[in-house]
């Protein structure tokens, strides 16, 4: 009897608890104790370049906010200057995206109205890479204000295909404080339940019009794709972790059952073994696939679904008949008959190159990357994924200089801005629509990628850069907010570039916290002292 009563006591404050998070403050800056390896002002001559960029694109340019990025946005140093040019334009761009609503800060897609966005002009087609990138800035307000967004009034997280509950949890693992995603736990299980009410058939698939995947008039087409079926999955499986830190077990329980049983309609019915790929399966023939290979058969790494095996789908990453482009990977494979086809739409996903899908790819071979078993990709594989995505933003200005850019989707072959080009023509308003198009991200990639800082739900952290050994002799990533701390990850092959001694560094505000003398994966744990208070 006192064993039922404790339980139900317990169970009582955890209620209340849950009740109470919403009204808690969530947002707490990271601790102040830092101590910069980089100084800020060593790359302030970016920012004012791409102000002086953008006044020669487009006429006018409003002044770069230069103390917002000195407070918020991590240092990163590295050989190659067009990569470390890119990283800060996307900061720069996305900065102009952040604006305070009566909703609070909020994260646009387009900087202009269109008519296909829902309220306060907000779209939730790529909210998942804003939450990512957003989450690594250091003032967390602009995270937590934009992903609260999407679940309260004024929020329509159905718009378009968003892997919500994925999200919220990744937004955790960055911040180290479960009272949000705790907060949030009803709303993602009712969005959850409200898609499989829509669009979940008697087969336990989901089905979504390409459309509504923000991919229109794509080769495959409508029906079970692995867009919204991984997107379903992930989100199964972040509401079950949410749902355990909460102490909701049958909650948890019950998520993780669906998601098990997800992940086997998956692996069972988008895996085509003739192609040795995901496709998509029309719901009006369901026994067989679309026969194309396409982008999207990649995101369901970006989940970690896949088993090892299934590893051999990445062969066509950069195969000449495959997805290969000089300037980003294409959306379709070059090998199907319809690669190209004619659309009546400027927004062209039978084959150029979409950033969007060019992030969610690079987030699914990192995954692959940190993965064991799998013998086909290598991070000579990431770096020249990523190095081709950085290089490919880029555009020729009215005086002839080519300057970073980011717009719609773009020519593989060519590295024109399809989209661009095609409303310049028409002369349809508003010009210059994409610029700026926040519709993919970067820095995630360059952090959890590249620099590979794989975040943790408890105190420990795994590094694990996937820059190939014989490439740079130095990087250095600093001033980036984790559970609440500023870490600086540095490699310095002979200890002249940084003077902290040679190999793989990681620092805690300041202090060193873990040392390997070779560019390898490196597991380090944030000191009792260096621990945050929940």
């Amino acid at each position: 009897m006192r064993s039922r009563r404790l339980r139900s006591f317990n169970s009582c404050w955890a209620a209340l608890l849950l009740a109470l998070l919403p009204f808690l403050s969530v947002a707490q800056a990271p601790s102040s104790a830092h101590r910069p390896v980089l100084k800020a002002e060593s790359f302030h001559h970016y920012f004012a370049e791409f102000e002086s960029d953008e006044r020669d694109m487009l006429g006018t340019a409003p002044p770069a906010p230069w103390e917002w990025f000195v407070k918020n946005i991590p240092w990163l140093d590295v050989p190659d200057m067009e990569l470390e040019k890119t990283y800060y334009f996307r900061w720069y761009s996305f900065e102009k995206h952040i604006r305070k609503t009566r909703d609070g800060y909020l994260i646009s897609e387009f900087l202009d109205d269109v008519p296909w966005a829902g309220k306060l002009n907000m779209i939730d087609c790529a909210a998942g890479h804003h939450i990512r990138e957003a989450r690594w800035l250091r003032d967390p307000e602009y995270a937590e204000d934009y992903t609260k967004f999407w679940f309260g009034p004024d929020g329509e997280p159905r718009r378009y295909s968003f892997w919500a509950a994925d999200s919220v949890y990744q937004l955790y693992l960055a911040i180290g404080n479960p009272n949000l995603a705790i907060s949030l736990l009803p709303s993602l299980e009712k969005n959850f339940e409200a898609w499989s009410d829509s669009h979940r058939d008697a087969n336990g698939l989901y089905w979504q019009i390409d459309d509504r995947d923000g991919m229109e008039d794509s080769i495959s087409g409508n029906g079970y794709r692995p867009t919204i079926n991984s997107y379903q999955y992930g989100d199964a499986v972040a509401i079950a972790k949410i749902a355990k830190m909460a102490g909701h077990e049958p909650v948890a329980a019950r998520y993780g059952a669906e998601a098990d049983r997800l992940h086997a309609k998956i692996d069972d019915r988008l895996w085509n073994p003739k192609d040795d790929f995901y496709e998509t399966v029309a719901r009006e023939n369901s026994q067989g696939w679309s026969g194309v290979r396409e982008l999207i058969g990649y995101i369901p790494w970006y989940f970690e679904i896949p088993t090892a095996d299934r590893a051999i789908a990445w062969k066509q990453l950069f195969a000449p008949e495959g997805f290969s482009g000089k300037y980003g990977p294409t959306t379709a494979e070059r090998r199907s008959p319809r690669f190209g086809y004619k659309v009546r739409h400027e927004c062209l996903w039978n084959g150029p190159s979409w950033p969007f899908a060019t992030t969610q790819t690079l987030v699914a071979l990192a995954n692959l990357l940190n993965a064991p078993g799998q013998k086909v990709m290598t991070d000579e594989d990431y770096f020249r994924l990523l190095t081709t995505y950085a290089y490919s933003q880029r555009i020729q200005s009215p005086s002839g200089k080519v300057i970073p850019w980011i717009d719609e989707d773009l020519d593989a072959d060519t590295g024109n801005w399809i989209a661009r080009s095609i409303l310049i023509a028409l002369r349809q308003p508003p010009e210059n629509r994409g610029r700026y198009y926040n519709h993919s991200g970067f820095a995630d990639l360059v952090i959890t990628g590249l620099i590979g800082v794989r975040p943790s739900a408890d105190n420990s952290l795994v590094i694990h850069p996937l820059v190939p050994r014989d490439k740079w002799n130095y990087f250095a990533l600093d001033g980036l907010p984790y559970h609440r701390h500023l870490l600086t990850i540095l490699y310095d092959r002979d200890g002249s570039r940084y003077h902290r001694g040679t190999g793989l560094v990681v620092l805690c505000d300041g202090r060193e916290i873990g040392r390997t003398s070779r560019l390898e994966k490196l597991t380090v744990t944030l000191s009792s002292e260096s621990r945050p208070k929940h």
